[in-house]
């Protein structure tokens, strides 16, 4: 790991996802999480202070980055009635078992997953029958012009956001591998460039 991706990159990354627009669309999902949850690269723990204690028995946190998780540690302790278990693994690889969590939780995170299908793949496996999961993320956008300009800007933004692409779409990821799309949203963040702002937000289920 090189000094950008060690020292530099982490905390760019944690200021960018807690932004107030990101963070207004963290809000929109992250409390209709319940029962037992997997949070999929938790980064920092910047979900933590947003889950309903009340609704959630635990948290399984998951992020194959050790800096992160000693950074979401802190975070993980101020965060009260909330029982949270980290996880030192991709998202290709949940060390849990088969039909073993209510709610899987994606937040800014399937743009950046090298293997995102496995990751879909092993979110589905690891889910009860009748379970859920939750995702906020950006993407690719609807209108032609950005769309051309997140392709252009893509190689640049995965060279300098630790592999972030613009252009994936989360709903037809989810659809392509298993699941049903029960509630989906979508719009340009306010205050947010474009080719960065696209967000998708929703609900989904194992089809």
């Amino acid at each position: 790991m090189g000094f950008y991706s060690r020292y530099i990159l982490p905390p760019l990354i944690d200021c960018a996802c807690s932004t107030k627009p990101i963070m207004k669309q963290r809000e929109k999902v992250v409390p209709h999480a319940e029962g037992r949850v997997l949070e999929v690269g938790c980064g920092s723990g910047t979900n933590f202070g947003l889950y309903d204690s009340s609704k959630v028995s635990q948290v399984f946190a998951l992020e194959p980055d050790a800096q992160m998780i000693k950074k979401a540690q802190k975070r993980a302790d101020a965060a009260e009635g909330l029982n949270i278990e980290f996880m030192e693994a991709g998202g290709e690889a949940v060390p849990l078992e088969d039909n073993s969590v209510d709610t899987v939780v994606f937040t800014f995170t399937m743009c950046t997953i090298p293997p995102i299908d496995a990751a879909l793949a092993e979110a589905r496996r690891v889910l009860k029958p009748g379970g859920k999961l939750l995702y906020s993320e950006h993407g690719g956008a609807p209108d032609e012009g950005v769309l051309k300009w997140q392709r252009r800007l893509e190689p640049i933004q995965k060279t300098l956001a630790g592999g972030c692409h613009l252009t994936r779409v989360p709903p037809r990821m989810l659809e392509h591998n298993g699941f049903t799309v029960t509630a989906g949203e979508t719009m340009y963040l306010p205050g947010t460039p474009k080719v960065l702002g696209f967000a998708y937000w929703g609900q989904a289920v194992v089809s």
